[in-house]
């Protein structure tokens, strides 16, 4: 029998591959749309069309990894789709009618989920669990790595070689994870050998999972609400790099604090993964992001770098601890699904932040950073308006079997 604790490096180095490739991809797509088309508004349609959709296809992915016998290979399969995917969409740029690529993206965003909520349901069965907190913070590294790298790397791939060779560049990232994934060990115990539930009950079993306890529904709801700031703030960025920094292009330096910052927050939490509670910290997180947002709207340079290096701080350890009460609190059938689509909610709420974004900041653009950190601060009081059963808590790591 496979030891089921035997590939800690070659998940993370999955992880780190496919999410650094999807992080370039976004930009590399919209590099290349504008390149091979022309055109800023077909653009920005086909990156919202690779996005939307994954909202949709979250919960349908999480539900098929968790009926899966060999979930890793759907999820390698998966992986090869989204970056044959790309590379369709580039083939199609300017050689085929707009309206069928537009198509193509929304049919490759729907894998989207593989590469976040999907890889990291598989954490708990390839490391043990008095292993699982700290490998569970490096995980969530992997996100502030791909990051940074992501969109760097399409930039500078874009201005050497074209942006079209960026795409091909995060197409081959993500298809490189395949084989990383391919090995993911199987769940643990013998294959049930009753007949499967219809998918639409199994989808229902997921809502009821998150909903239905506590600590899973006050999690996703507090990081739906702080991703709905995090849009709010991330479509503000260019205007704030414009009016306080002299230039559109410093807003996304000013992402680049937050996410470095992120990382480094992320590092200390892998080196003592027990310090906090991961439910304390999900509602602590939001606070400290408020107030930086609250700093931000005084447009001032030094307190716009200092509030987006307190936004990184609370971030990062956010992402962690989402995950570790997702590890603890998920059912093993269903924790995919869980995964996957807390994933999907949480970027509807950062697309509803960010297409809320753009009136507000015509009206005022500290309104829109205030009503930002309106928002991030939410999280908190709506954190404990659900209120947890009163039943044992279970030690950080452990996972439930049923």
């Amino acid at each position: 029998m496979a030891d089921r604790h035997s590939s800690p490096r070659a998940y993370l180095f999955g992880a780190l591959a496919a999410r650094t490739g999807d992080d370039m991809a976004g930009p590399a797509l919209l590099l290349a749309a504008l390149a091979l088309t022309g055109s800023a508004t077909g653009a920005s349609s086909l990156l919202a069309a690779v996005t939307v959709s994954a909202a949709v296809g979250g919960p349908v992915l999480g539900a098929l990894l968790d009926r899966a016998a060999r979930p890793g290979r759907l999820l390698a399969g998966a992986l090869l789709l989204y970056a044959a995917g790309l590379a369709v969409i580039l083939g199609g740029l300017g050689h085929v009618p707009f309206a069928v690529t537009l198509v193509v993206a929304v049919v490759t965003g729907l894998l989207g989920p593989a590469l976040s909520g999907g890889w990291t349901a598989q954490l708990p069965r390839v490391v043990p669990d008095d292993r699982l907190p700290r490998a569970n913070a490096l995980d969530a590294m992997t996100f502030g790595v791909a990051g940074l790298a992501g969109p760097a790397l399409a930039g500078g791939v874009a201005e050497a070689a074209g942006a079209p060779t960026a795409v091909v560049v995060a197409a081959v990232l993500i298809g490189a994870a395949a084989p990383a994934a391919w090995r993911l060990p199987p769940p643990a115990g013998p294959a049930p050998k009753a007949r499967p539930a219809p998918l639409t009950g199994a989808l229902a079993a997921g809502v009821r999972a998150i909903v239905g306890r506590p600590p899973l529904a006050r999690a996703t709801l507090t990081s739906v609400l702080s991703c709905t700031a995090q849009g709010l703030m991330a479509a503000c960025l260019p205007l704030l790099g414009e009016r306080a920094l002299g230039g559109a292009g410093f807003g996304a330096a000013l992402l680049s604090c937050a996410a470095l910052s992120a990382l480094v927050a992320n590092a200390v939490f892998a080196r003592y993964p027990r310090a906090v509670a991961p439910d304390t910290v999900l509602w602590a997180a939001p606070l400290l992001q408020a107030a930086a947002l609250a700093l931000a709207a005084t447009g001032r340079p030094a307190a716009l770098v200092a509030a987006m290096v307190a936004v990184g701080i609370g971030e990062g350890p956010q992402l962690t601890a989402l995950f570790a009460v997702r590890h603890r609190e998920a059912p093993d059938r269903l924790r995919s699904q869980v995964f996957t689509t807390g994933a999907s909610l949480k970027m509807t709420g950062f697309a509803v932040g960010a297409a809320a974004a753009g009136p507000l900041a015509g009206w005022s653009l500290p309104g829109a950073l205030l009503v930002a950190a309106g928002t991030a601060a939410l999280a908190a009081p709506a954190f404990f308006a659900v209120r947890t059963a009163d039943r044992p808590a279970r030690p950080a790591g452990t996972t439930t079997r049923a």
